[in-house]
């Protein structure tokens, strides 16, 4: 791997380790605050916000601007928005501030892997990628719960600054602060990212062009046989994924009678599994064998139904643990596919942008689902009951899917996956 590749794998380290910390110091936040658990749900799908809305501009932003810059900047507004959170706006707004600095930030770290490196070393670039985004995901969770645990927070809470009346006098409000910190060193990193000799694409600035340009590429790869695969697995996977972090943490409570600290280790504990599973994804795994882990995602949702009879944390654990891997090994090759075909498609920041939108649209809709369906009062195994089917059912559908287009557009598929296999192999 290039030295560069190693600069990005740091910044989007300490980046993604103060997102989860921040998602698990503002449900606590909330929780202190006394706000109905639907607000706690909300900040899933409040996070993706961004990514949604802005899909049509920050892939275009991403190929205008060196990537290096593109993640400083966007890192700056997620610094913004933790301290817009630590001196009183609601949580659920701040926390959307932050999500508009990743959804801006998320075209620049994954486009400048096809700037950076050859698509010989994509499937094991996403794989260290997505090993260490889920390994800052343990950790982040992890540090969010013992930042406000009886160890930590008594000692952060006694720094004082002289003369300055900071405000901060609850555990929360001390975890957000340290993770201010956390921000500016990974902004540290994302300057230090080396520029790439891949041309810079014009920035056209008006909002219609911009949509019609973003809705061109998205219809691009929604029709690439090979594309349409990879993008419905990765969407379906992150959208579930994204809302499993939180069932999880209500899950805990219900189960094992977990608070907010314990609980947030469990989501650490499936975290592991998935970067075990990727790691071995990237080892294993060629770009044109990507579709054959889809039978994964049945077993994946059939496991989460399993969730449900859980109630021993001896057994939990490694449980947990092979329900992470599984969705690991099966979200690293078909990443690596989807990005192979954007880049061929398209440029790489509106092919990662296109990626976004659609796994970002789906996090939206089932996290404000999932928050309607608390607010009604569905309980936490429900909840566990209706992802666990919806994944099983939508992974066998995109299986057969995948089928009808390797009888129907068998040369087309042929084609592409040489291409795959080519490319794979001569780089």
């Amino acid at each position: 791997m290039k030295k560069g590749f190693f600069t990005i794998m740091a910044a989007q380290f300490c980046s993604s380790l103060a997102d989860n910390a921040l998602f698990v110091a503002a449900v606590e936040l909330l929780k202190s605050d006394g706000a109905p658990e639907w607000q706690r749900a909300a900040l899933v799908p409040m996070f993706a916000l961004f990514y949604v809305v802005l899909a049509p501009f920050v892939g275009a932003f991403a190929d205008a601007l060196p990537k290096g810059k593109v993640m400083f900047l966007s890192n700056s507004v997620k610094v913004l928005g933790c301290l817009l959170m630590l001196f009183g706006l609601h949580p659920l707004l701040a926390y959307a501030v932050v999500g508009l600095g990743a959804a801006a930030y998320s075209p620049a770290k994954y486009g400048i892997l096809t700037e950076l490196l050859p698509p010989s070393q994509l499937v094991k670039a996403n794989g260290w990628i997505e090993g260490l985004t889920i390994t800052s995901i343990i950790f982040g969770v992890v540090l969010g719960g013992q930042l406000m645990g009886h160890a930590i927070a008594p000692m952060l809470l006694s720094l004082d600054v002289p003369g300055v009346d900071t405000g901060i006098d609850s555990p929360p409000e001390a975890a957000i602060a340290m993770l201010v910190s956390l921000y500016v060193l990974a902004a540290g990193f994302n300057l230090r990212i080396p520029r790439t000799d891949t041309p810079l694409q014009d920035f056209v600035g008006h909002p219609v062009l911009l949509l019609k340009d973003f809705m061109s590429c998205n219809s691009r790869l929604w029709r690439d046989k090979l594309g349409q695969i990879s993008l419905t697995t990765t969407t379906l996977f992150w959208g579930v994924s994204g809302n499993l972090r939180y069932i999880v943490l209500a899950w805990a409570a219900v189960a094992l009678g977990y608070d907010t600290t314990k609980a947030s280790a469990l989501v650490g504990v499936v975290a592991i599994g998935t970067a075990v599973g990727a790691v071995v994804a990237s080892a294993k795994m060629r770009l044109d064998q990507a579709t054959s882990v889809i039978p994964l995602g049945v077993a994946m949702g059939v496991l989460v139904l399993g969730m449900n009879v859980l109630d021993d944390i001896v057994v939990a654990v490694p449980f947990l643990i092979l329900l992470g891997g599984l969705g690991g090994f099966l979200v690293v090759p078909m990443n690596a596919l989807l990005q192979h075909r954007g880049h061929n498609l398209m440029g790489a920041g509106r092919s990662i942008a296109v990626q976004n939108f659609n796994e970002q649209a789906c996090i939206l809709l089932l996290g404000f689902g999932y928050s309607w369906l608390t607010g009604s009062g569905l309980t936490a195994y429900g909840a566990i009951t209706a992802f666990g089917c919806f994944v099983a059912v939508s992974m066998c559908l995109i299986g057969l899917w995948h089928r009808r287009n390797v009888r129907v557009h068998s040369a087309e598929v042929g084609r592409l996956l040489a291409i795959a296999r080519s490319d794979g192999h001569n780089h």
